[in-house]
């Protein structure tokens, strides 16, 4: 015990600075061993005391400590500062950087403006300084007014001001001119050419950023691991893999393997140019991975529609104990939307509020669109509503999640409110209100709307935009102005326009037009499946056998195979799949049983079977049974037997739903008593009572 006493006063000398033996030159003291502001208190009073604080050069250590060393002590500078007669510019310069590191950089700029006031004259430390407060504010008129003032005192070439006023520019959304301020530079160094690279990152031009990068391989200029870092981001968004392997290999050849961040970059660059596997094993590589690493992996999976991964990922991610941020989250909801997984993303969601993240505009626009695309519409506007900020895409994707699940009145007015707000649509908005309009069947005034946007907003029509027109006049019965619209287009019709206005045709029966449909799809995309298929069944819906097995036998000739319908159903976080006379699952028997005795049920509500349109893909005699065994009526089966009476049953299918299913469909939801939601490849079915939100067109 005896031992130890000595140490409690050692430790209380140590903590404390010690000014009994000042130095002549406190240079040291003042600026390293300072560390509170109690320190400043006696180092400043024996410095009053010893009348050393009238020498200019140690006021200034003093200042300096107090404006940017020392935390908290702002407003104790301020109270040094405000003593001074006459700042010089190092004086100012000092409280000006100050203010900006203090995250008052308006202060910062009123302090410039009084040293122009009382004729302080400003050096070339000034400008770097003021120009980073004004960058802070994105203070761009004030910053074009210290340019000329920099080129008044002559310091416009000094490179350190010059990177400062790339780094305003650039901050202030003015790329061009950071860009003709670096082009005319007599001297760049890594600094300049990194800062123009982050102002073209900010902006997203990221196309910009390869030329650049490429401009320095030209010129022999070195560059380090920020710059890579950079441009692996840039071939990401671009897919470029040939830079990204040319620096993948560069980062091999010299050894730099061990830096965390260049190899992060290389897992995103890879996921998101769709070399997922790739991604994986440097991903499995790597001796420390940290939330941007499982993020960009998880991401990868997610856009490579790996969705299963992806989840399974983040799982591995919680048992890692990281902690998943936003991107993580945004990554999962949006996997969870292409699985049609609500319970796993409710899940998910409580997991979001439980860890008290913030709902910010990314994740909060990702919550809307998953419940969106799992049929929960209702929980996507209690989403939007939660949110505290939304931006114009959060609009957007209620929008268009009201429109694809059947509520195109209800989106139309979320945009009039949209509007009031004076919230600006982009040209993806008016993709969601023409499909709005669409499903509405408001076709005068989409076709008033569309002729708005070039005319109002300035925005040109896409080949999307043409799209929904085309899918407006369909669904109203229109096909014939449907094609001539398609002649009339400004643009070349795209695939999906010609199947957009063949799957109308296959509603409304019309065999001319859509011959001339499938004519075009055949150049465009000529082993597409589901292009035959439809017209196929156009021909059978006519009674026209011959020519529905022609189209089939053209299909054989060419080796095209009709991608098999696959079904699926979330039953408490698990996934089950099923394909047309499917024995895979392990409970088909007892799924088949159900689906016999659910389909006796509703024969006797008066559904009948259309084997009209799948004659030609029956195998056997038994074509009544062939249909019974649709992916679609097995899952809901399951989902009936699994889920208590009155629960909503939510099916995805990989494609277009066919009549009979359609037909049946409805009047289970009526005979069960049950909503049973339904996506396939082209949009929302919402059966309830023997009624389906598509009102019978799809």
């Amino acid at each position: 015990m005896a031992s130890a006493l000595p140490l409690l006063p050692a430790k209380t000398s140590t903590a404390t600075t010690t000014i009994s033996a000042f130095p002549e030159n406190p240079k040291t003291l003042i600026l390293e061993q300072c560390k509170t502001i109690k320190d400043l208190n006696k180092i400043h009073a024996h410095l009053i005391k010893t009348r050393l604080l009238l020498n200019p050069a140690i006021a200034q250590h003093l200042l300096e400590s107090a404006a940017i060393l020392v935390p908290g002590a702002m407003d104790y500078a301020m109270s040094i500062f405000q003593i001074i007669d006459e700042p010089s510019s190092p004086i100012c310069n000092i409280m000006i950087r100050g203010f900006t590191l203090n995250q008052s950089p308006d202060e910062a700029i009123m302090l410039f403006k009084r040293m122009l006031e009382d004729s302080t004259k400003p050096d070339q430390f000034t400008f770097p300084c003021i120009l980073k407060a004004c960058s802070r504010l994105q203070a761009l008129e004030e910053g074009e007014q210290i340019h000329a003032q920099i080129m008044k005192c002559g310091y416009g070439s000094h490179v350190f001001v010059e990177n400062t006023l790339i780094h305003l520019y650039a901050n202030c959304g003015r790329v061009d001119v950071a860009r003709r301020v670096f082009d005319v530079m007599s001297e760049r160094t890594i600094f300049t050419w990194n800062s123009m690279f982050a102002g073209y990152t900010k902006r997203g031009y990221w196309e910009e950023v390869v030329k650049l990068f490429q401009k320095m391989l030209e010129l022999d200029v070195r560059f380090d691991e920020i710059t890579l870092v950079v441009v692996l981001t840039a071939c990401g968004r671009l897919a470029d893999i040939e830079l990204g392997e040319w620096i993948h290999e560069f980062i091999e050849a010299n050894g730099l393997n061990g830096n965390h961040t260049l190899i992060t970059s290389l897992v995103d660059m890879y996921a998101k140019c769709g070399r997922v596997d790739t991604a994986q094993r440097l991903f499995d590589q790597m001796s420390q991975r940290d939330v941007v690493a499982w993020s960009a992996m998880i991401s990868g999976y997610s856009q490579a529609n790996r969705c299963r991964e992806a989840l399974d990922l983040f799982n591995e991610m919680q048992k890692a104990n990281v902690i998943p941020n936003e991107i993580t989250m945004v990554s999962v909801f949006s996997s969870c939307a292409v699985l049609g997984a609500l319970e796993t993303g409710k899940w998910f969601h409580c997991f979001v509020k439980k860890r008290r993240m913030k709902l910010t505009v990314a994740l909060g626009t990702a919550l809307i669109d998953f419940y969106a695309k799992c049929g929960s519409i209702d929980t996507s506007i209690e989403v939007f509503y939660e949110m505290p900020l939304k931006n114009a895409m959060s609009w957007t994707v209620l929008i268009q999640g009201l429109a694809s699940n059947g509520q195109g009145k209800r989106a139309l007015e979320f945009f009039e409110i949209m509007r009031e707000k004076n919230i600006e649509p982009n040209d993806v908005t008016f993709i969601g209100i023409l499909s709005a309009y669409s499903h509405a069947g408001l076709i005068n005034e989409g076709r008033s709307f569309f002729i708005s946007m070039t005319r109002d907003f300035g925005i040109e029509p896409r080949i999307e935009h043409y799209g929904c027109m085309v899918d407006m006049l369909g669904r109203a019965g229109l096909i014939e102005k449907a094609y001539q619209f398609i002649r009339n287009m400004p643009i070349q019709p795209s695939a999906i326009i010609w199947r957009t206005l063949l799957g109308s045709c296959r509603v409304y029966k019309n065999v001319e037009i859509g011959e001339e449909s499938l004519k075009h799809l055949v150049k465009l995309e000529p082993t597409h499946s589901g292009d035959y298929v439809l017209m196929s069944n156009i021909y059978a819906s006519v009674g026209r056998w011959e020519d529905a097995l022609k189209v089939r036998s053209q299909m054989k000739t060419k080796g095209i195979r009709k991608t098999p319908g696959c079904s699926s159903i979330e039953l408490d976080g698990v996934i089950h799949e099923f394909f047309a006379e499917d024995n895979v699952h392990p409970n088909s028997k007892e799924v088949y049983n159900a689906t016999e005795n659910m389909m006796r049920w509703i024969k006797l509500a008066g559904y009948v079977p259309q084997t009209a349109e799948v004659t030609l893909d029956a195998e056997d005699d038994d074509r009544e049974a062939s249909l019974s065994h649709h992916s679609e009526k097995l899952a809901i089966a399951l989902g009936m037997i699994r889920t208590s009476a009155g629960t909503t049953i939510r099916i995805s299918k990989n494609l277009r739903m066919c009549r009979d299913c359609h037909n049946a469909t409805k009047i289970i939801s009526k005979v069960f008593g049950r909503e049973i939601v339904v996506r396939d490849r082209n949009c929302f079915h919402h059966f309830k009572e023997g009624f389906c939100s598509c009102n019978d067109f799809w």
